[in-house]
């Protein structure tokens, strides 16, 4: 069957028996969605039966909660591609008039339109197949907006032979038992976080938080000083990008809630002032946050708010360097060595040699990453040796130095004493300018003959080893731009153990470079030394074994256009 886009996934299993077939649901739906999957939980649900549907309002309860955690803690273990949200839709406190059900509502309109509808009911007699599907569409009709024809897919054969599977594990585990004791609700409930690159676990605390609240949910983004420690803190997602993504997500889990998020710029923010809050979500790692908080609303005359926990979600997938539990800094860490940004097309570059450019800040570990990828066969380019080239006696860049700068820049045997020249320029804007006016020019034009040399030579991809490379303006020189980062404490010490300077020498070094969050910015791939060596040479492998297929794809690409222009030349 072919794959689709997005599909609604209407769980029915009764409430005892669901935390055994989300997996195999979940495995399923993964084989025929490939971006988002929303989750619709309606236990007991007859799609066989009457014709006659009726909304059921589903009270939130202890055993609700933890079946989101299942959810998104197993969403995360089979489908971390797919983007899964669970829907509280008819999960509320019924209306009082109504008792447990009354008339559908308002058809609710979700940010991605369904391509398709899943459901995990069980198929007694395939001849209901036919009305089976209909009663779905019907059903999931009244309750999203959604075309009426859609394609409904009823995932219980194809579960079958896991759910086999699952049920046999399950009897090694220890009995869950899933109670129905009703969970307390409250018309303002406050969390706080990053909420970088929105993972299961923020979906869990805000489907949770969704449950709770019955009015408004107020979050608190970390911004600006509350980023300062984080790991990787350069490829946070920014703030509004990330403000976005919680909007969206919130407006289909649970679009009847006021939603407001506020940048978070201390440990407390606006929960120790808000009088209207009556609740605060928080994980066993944010607890003692969460205590503080407390401790702050009493002194300023406010009521403690109730602190609701949930559990961390563990990561199957961790590595040694990453936390046990899914995090962002985790998904941060995996994201260095890969593509983070496209490259932009260069048709004034041939596609022979493919040129990486790689900078990074002093003590950032670049040129160890250099060297690896010349082991893995590329042609490295150090443009700090070509530097003292172009400083040689005899050659134009020595006589306009000479002639800029004085001849008291010479050493007794007439060579340029790179010290004393740097002394000059040290501090003074205009006279760095006319050093480097000199010299730039003149070291872009070896790398050029280096390239030109080794494209005669066949090689594959050259890598132009560069500290200055974005402040030279080399960036068209080379097809992508890699970078190594690493924080700046860690750089400081590095400076200092290395060449023998102070702290404060070291960090005024690193201030008249571009910072770490300047170089991502131009980055298509990021690197970091900051982990033990093995772990560098993992990302820079990932790097180039990546960059490998991007090359064969651009070859492709190029060949591909070659043949088209070639048949539409007359012959």
């Amino acid at each position: 069957m072919s794959m689709f886009s997005t599909g609604i996934l209407v769980l029915t299993s009764p409430i005892h028996t669901l935390p055994l077939r989300i997996t195999s649901a979940l495995s399923s739906a993964a084989q025929l969605v490939e971006r988002t999957l929303y989750v619709h939980l309606h236990p007991g649900l007859n799609l066989g039966g009457s014709s006659q549907l009726r909304p059921v309002f589903i009270p939130p309860a202890v055993d609700i909660s933890t079946l989101i955690t299942r959810l998104y803690s197993n969403a995360s273990d089979v489908c971390a591609h797919l983007d899964v949200r669970v829907l509280l839709t008819n999960i509320h406190t019924p209306p009082a008039a109504c008792g447990a059900s009354g008339p559908f509502p308002t058809p609710q309109y979700l940010t991605h339109s369904p391509d398709v509808l899943l459901t995990d009911f069980p198929l007694q007699d395939p001849a209901q197949s036919s009305q089976v599907t209909q009663c779905l569409q019907r059903y999931t009709g009244r309750c999203y907006v959604c075309s009426p024809d859609l394609p409904s897919v009823l995932l219980h054969p194809q579960m079958e032979e896991l759910q086999e599977e699952e049920e046999e594990a399950r009897l090694k585990e220890p009995e869950e038992k899933v109670g129905g004791k009703p969970l307390e609700t409250y018309t303002d409930v406050v969390v706080g976080g990053t909420f970088d690159r929105l993972h299961g676990a923020h979906k869990t605390l805000l489907n949770i938080s969704c449950l709770l609240a019955t009015r408004r949910f107020l979050i608190g983004v970390c911004d600006q000083g509350m980023l300062k420690k984080k790991v990787l803190k350069e490829l946070i997602e920014p703030y509004a990008l990330r403000v976005q993504r919680l909007q969206e997500f919130l407006r289909d889990v649970k679009p009847s809630l006021q939603v407001e998020i506020v940048p978070l710029d201390d440990p407390l923010g606006v929960s120790v002032v808000d009088r209207l809050l009556q609740c605060i979500v928080v994980s066993e790692e944010t607890r003692k946050g969460g205590e503080a908080v407390n401790k702050k609303r009493i002194e300023n005359g406010l009521p403690a708010l109730v602190l609701h926990e949930i559990q961390l979600l563990k990561d199957a997938h961790h590595s040694e360097t990453e936390e046990e539990k899914i995090s962002s800094s985790s998904l941060r860490s995996r994201l260095l060595g890969t593509l983070l940004t496209p490259p932009k097309a260069k048709p004034h570059l041939p596609l022979h040699p493919y040129i990486i450019g790689l900078t990074g800040g002093s003590g950032s570990g670049k040129s160890s990453v250099a060297k690896q990828l010349e082991s893995l066969g590329a042609v490295r380019i150090d443009c700090d040796k070509l530097g003292h080239q172009v400083y040689e006696a005899g050659t134009g860049a020595y006589r306009r130095v000479l002639e800029e700068f004085g001849s008291d820049v010479l050493d007794e045997d007439k060579s340029i004493n790179r010290r004393a020249l740097g002394r000059k320029v040290f501090g003074k804007q205009e006279r760095l300018k006319a050093l480097t006016d000199i010299v730039w020019p003149e070291i872009a034009l070896l790398v050029k003959n280096t390239i030109s040399q080794a494209r005669e030579e066949g090689k594959k991809v050259c890598v132009v080893d560069a500290a200055v490379l974005l402040e030279a303006g080399w960036t068209d020189m080379v097809h992508e731009v890699w970078v190594t980062i690493i924080p700046e404490e860690e750089s400081v010490l590095r400076i200092t153990e290395r060449d023998g300077v102070t702290v404060e020498d070291a960090k005024h070094r690193l201030r008249s470079q571009k910072s770490n969050s300047e170089l991502t910015e131009h980055a298509n791939v990021v690197l970091s030394t900051l982990w033990e060596p093995e772990v560098t040479r993992k990302q820079v492998l990932k790097a180039w074994n990546l960059l490998q297929k991007r090359i064969q794809e651009g070859d492709g690409e190029s060949r591909r256009i070659v043949k088209q222009y070639d048949a539409s030349v007359p012959h």
